[in-house]
């Protein structure tokens, strides 16, 4: 009774077909590789048979083999790293940037209160971001050839930064700390406004609440002078820090 109800429930013909299923799955997770395939075979022979220039074409062997020079130097795992740092990171950050000044006042007073910190942590959040984009556009643009031949010199990591890298990229980095220290005069004025007690930006709302213009305009300059002094100090700190260049000294 029992062998009947397995030839009932499991016909003759049921392990050819499940055998002919499982080729049948086997073929179609191995389909979508037959084009990758078929090019790379392509590639090795346009490649074999020099039917393009090497220097534009390199053949898929001479690919992989440089592939498993770099991951047997260590060098894969070290720009794998940089790069899975800067995915990771900038998206977050520009996020962050694209995020008004304005709307971080009230989550800084409820973390910090009313008095100093929240308006210092309203300053640095806006004042960050022209120094970040800057220095970040220094590393990018630096030159590959002074790079390749700190790598030539055996200078990697904490080096490779030190000697090449920073010393590019600092031109970028003065630009943005100039932009900062603008952006952070603007926003002093409005973390001064919103509940302080002092400050030139209270001065100033106070002589625009009393009807006093010669006190606001007084503020201004105040404002403009100060701003340009931080300015002219940045400037000529970078011309001390890059007399190496062979630029214009800026002002």
């Amino acid at each position: 009774m029992s062998e009947l109800l397995l030839r009932w429930f499991r016909p003759e013909g049921s392990v050819g077909r499940a055998a002919g299923a499982g080729a049948g799955i086997g073929w179609r997770a191995a389909l979508p590789w037959v084009v990758p395939a078929l090019i790379l075979l392509v590639w090795q022979f346009i490649s074999r048979q020099a039917l393009v220039d090497p220097t534009l074409l390199p053949a898929p062997t001479q690919v992989l083999g440089e592939l498993a020079d770099m991951a047997a130097s260590g060098k894969l795992a070290d720009n794998l790293g940089v790069s899975a740092q800067r995915a990771l990171l900038d998206p977050i950050l520009q996020a962050l940037r694209t995020i008004p000044g304005l709307a971080w006042v009230p989550l800084f007073i409820l973390w910090l209160g009313i008095d100093e910190g929240s308006k210092v942590a309203l300053i640095a959040k806006a004042a960050f971001f022209p120094t970040y984009l800057n220095f970040m556009s220094g590393i990018v643009r630096a030159d590959r050839k002074l790079i390749e031949v700190g790598q030539v010199y055996r200078l990697k990591g904490r080096l490779l930064v030190q000697r090449v890298l920073l010393p590019q990229a600092l031109p970028f980095l003065f630009v943005g700390l100039r932009q900062s220290m603008g952006v952070a005069w603007l926003v002093v004025v409005a973390a001064e406004l919103l509940g302080a007690s002092s400050g030139v930006g209270y001065v100033l709302l106070d002589g625009e609440m009393t009807g006093r213009p010669h006190v606001v305009m007084a503020c201004m300059i105040i404002f403009a002078l100060a701003g340009k002094s931080t300015d002219w100090l940045i400037a000529r700190i970078a011309n001390r820090t890059l007399r190496w260049q062979d630029t214009l000294p800026q002002e």
